[in-house]
């Protein structure tokens, strides 16, 4: 799959089935927004280079394909971001892994998060278009 996005989905204290529960939800919107070609569990052995995933959170994690583009990307942090949205103040951490760039989406602020997506969609859109 080329473009993988690896999102690590965690929640302090959470035991693997609710991480387990909340990563199917999430999957499921990441599927329904028809830009990635494919949403899947990471399997132990497949985490890419740089990722931030204990073998023990693979529980929690996606492999999201955006295919040859990477167009899709803002739509899948957007969902991410709606999605946290909706937890209030005890919402799971999110991590995401691109090219070996890693955002960490925990215990910030709404405007923190907005600013800290702004520049990981800017550098990666920019890597996007030279290729």
């Amino acid at each position: 799959m080329e473009n993988q996005v690896m999102i690590c989905l965690s929640e302090e204290g959470a035991e693997a089935e609710r991480v387990a529960r909340l990563t199917g939800y999430l999957r499921e919107e990441l599927l329904d927004l028809g830009v990635v070609e494919d949403v899947r569990a990471a399997p132990a052995g497949e985490v890419p280079p740089g990722a931030r995933c204990l073998d023990i959170a693979l529980v929690g994690s996606l492999l999201v394909g955006l295919g040859k583009s990477l167009t899709g990307l803002s739509q899948v942090v957007g969902v991410l971001r709606d999605w946290l949205g909706r937890f209030g103040d005890e919402r799971p951490s999110l991590t995401l892994t691109l090219d070996g760039d890693t955002l960490e989406i925990s215990a910030a602020t709404d405007e923190q998060v907005a600013e800290a997506v702004r520049i990981f969609l800017e550098k990666h859109s920019a890597v996007g278009t030279q290729t």
